[in-house]
């Protein structure tokens, strides 16, 4: 008979997801939100869960329907050496370049902030950063506890923590849902789901399936179809409270304008929020929320990154790169949170849909028997959409006027891509490229299978 992974099992892995996922940007991205789109914030909040939720669940189910060993593996499909450069520079995105510093700037600009009361600033950063990632390196150089540490404890903490915040501002709401503002006052849901980017759980998502499935195994089951549907129950446990807190979370700051008015940030939106209910225990509340939001998020990107670089890079050992990320976490978390938020943008807007494709083609691909022709051509045609997108991104950030050639494929994409303004230009062109290359291989199949059966 074959073992079946119990319910309680399926909760404890499922609240272990939900803890990886729930971090830095899950808390301030949707309360900024929240502000910003007011009476469009339904809106938006749909296609924020859209890429901020059901991508990571399709992402999740990705890796547990290809039955591949890890995310190289499965961009393979593609080319091997695409494989290795799109599988790396997801993990230094997700990893030490821009999301596992931004979870302890977030910490410290939230969580401590607030306290200082004319401390130098610079200063406080420096130590605070010191300890919070000397903990997450310490936590991550034991991978193996990584269930009991993370799911047993410090995700139950971190859910009930805020759920008793967002119960306050629904039983006893600060004010009345404002206008919404720009850039939410027209194509609110384009906007969210842009905005869903921001989180990086789509991407992070491809790395956190193995570390689901190894779980998974860990208890005992080796069959492909019960593991399979072990990571869609483990992958609904985690969607559903990922979705039940960005919901909350978004209403609370649609809620808060008319008592703290606009501020300049998500994370002053809790800020102000916890304080407006609670007082200075507010401050402190909040404070055990975001290091513990945090900390878990940093301790399994810490842990995927070190593995993943280790088996590609055996000379220096798993516990060597732990320290050299986290180390670098360190020097790139001190310089603030908003310039982390900022120069990580151009990044995401190349890798989200080259994910994206990916992960559309994983289920897809039994359609076109799994042809390297439309991986590829499909990725092909996303990256030269993204590319220019990002590009745009980077131009802008650094205030510099894009150069001729740049401009020109802008505006020529701006003109013939629908939804290029909308930041999707990728989307129609890669479903026409796969289609019509899908029914080209399947007609070429039978074609040969009718030479065959003739011969």
């Amino acid at each position: 008979m074959e073992k079946k992974l119990s319910f309680s099992s399926s909760l404890v892995i499922g609240v272990m997801l939900f803890a990886l996922f729930f971090g830095a940007g899950n808390l301030i991205f949707p309360a900024e939100l929240g502000q910003l789109a007011g009476t469009h914030t339904w809106k938006a909040m749909l296609g924020f869960l859209f890429t901020g939720v059901g991508l990571p669940f399709l992402g999740i189910l990705a890796i547990g329907f290809s039955g591949s060993k890890d995310l190289q593996d499965l961009a393979s499909r593609i080319h091997p050496v695409y494989a290795l450069l799109f599988t790396s520079i997801l993990y230094l995105t997700i990893g030490p370049f821009f999301a596992a510093p931004r979870t302890g700037a977030v910490a410290f600009d939230i969580g401590v902030a607030p306290f200082l009361n004319g401390f130098p600033i610079a200063l406080a950063r420096f130590l605070f950063t010191v300890v919070f990632f000397g903990i997450s390196m310490w936590l991550s150089l034991n991978p193996a506890k990584i269930v009991d540490r993370i799911g047993k404890l410090l995700s139950p903490m971190i859910i009930i923590l805020l759920i008793g915040l967002i119960a306050m501002t629904i039983f006893k709401p600060m004010g009345v849902i404002q206008n919404a503002q720009i850039p939410y006052t027209d194509g609110a849901f384009f906007t969210g789901f842009l905005k869903g980017y921001n989180t990086m759980d789509a991407l992070a998502s491809l790395v956190f399936g193995i570390i689901v499935i190894k779980a998974v195994q860990s208890m005992g089951i080796t069959d492909k179809k019960q593991i399979l549907k072990a990571t869609i129950k483990t992958g609904f446990v985690a969607a559903g409270f990922l979705a039940i807190i960005y919901l909350g979370i978004a209403y609370l700051g649609a809620a808060s304008v008319e008592s703290i008015g606009y501020v300049n940030s998500g994370g002053a939106v809790l800020s102000e929020t916890a304080s407006y209910y609670f007082g200075s225990v507010g401050f402190v509340l909040l404070g055990i929320v975001i290091m513990l939001a945090c900390l878990t998020t940093a301790i399994g990107l810490m842990t995927a990154c070190g593995e993943y670089f280790h088996s590609i890079i055996p000379v220096i050992s798993y516990k060597g790169f732990v320290v050299i990320f986290s180390t670098f976490c360190l020097a790139v978390a001190n310089f603030g949170l908003a310039n982390i938020i900022n120069f990580s943008l151009p990044v995401l807007v190349l890798l989200y849909p080259l994910a994206m494709v990916l992960i559309l083609l994983t289920f897809t691909g039994p359609l076109f028997h799994q042809s390297k022709l439309v991986y590829q051509m499909a990725t092909a045609t996303a990256f030269l959409v993204s590319s220019i997108e990002a590009l745009v991104k980077f131009y802008s950030l650094v205030d510099h006027p894009l150069p001729n050639w740049i401009s020109a494929i802008n505006k020529a994409y701006l003109h013939y891509i629908p939804y290029y303004a909308e930041g999707i230009g990728w989307l129609i062109p890669v479903l026409v490229v796969t289609v019509i290359l899908s029914l080209a291989v399947v007609l070429s199949n039978k074609n040969s299978n009718k030479n065959r059966i003739r011969v």
